[in-house]
């Protein structure tokens, strides 16, 4: 069996930069567990393991706008300090959920002055090439209650 849309695929990976830093990682922990075709992971991983088998390992490299998107100055802006309440510690690193006309989007602060708060709605690794160094640990047919809601049911359920 190989990797097609619908399937459910296991994968061992690590994620790294393009200067070999280490970002994110399965290994020693749980596989990654996706539905294929359902948009569960980024496009660009996500058509490099079409076709694939249990056992397989292959290396990915993923362009941005194959994956979280190009960097968007635009996403930065800067806002009053006084949205954030004056009992509140701000500090650079923090994250937010604003409420925006699009609906919520996550911002991270980048910047705090004693009137305005620079926020940053860019996915964190926007615009960054994605190394994947990964393994096909299991796969199978998704079931037809995981096809209705569009993931994987690790151990039978999903509790919805």
């Amino acid at each position: 069996m190989s990797i097609k849309e619908n399937s459910v695929v296991s994968i061992h990976y690590t994620l790294t930069d393009n200067d070999g830093v280490e970002l994110d990682s399965s290994k020693g922990g749980d596989p990654l567990v996706y539905l294929h075709g359902a948009g569960n992971i980024i496009p660009g991983l996500e058509n490099a393991l079409l076709g694939k088998a249990t056992g397989d390992s292959l290396k990915v490299e993923v362009a941005p706008a194959e994956a979280y998107g190009e960097y968007q100055d635009g996403l930065v802006q800067s806002v009053p300090r006084n949205l954030f309440g004056d009992d509140q510690e701000i500090q650079v690193g923090m994250r937010f959920q604003a409420q925006t006309d699009n609906g919520p989007m996550s911002v991270v602060i980048t910047d705090v002055s004693d009137e305005t708060v620079s926020v940053d709605a860019n996915h964190p690794l926007a615009g960054k090439t994605l190394h994947f160094d990964v393994d096909v640990a299991e796969l199978r047919d998704a079931t037809e209650e995981e096809l209705a809601h569009g993931h994987p049911h690790v151990g039978g359920s999903c509790g919805h």
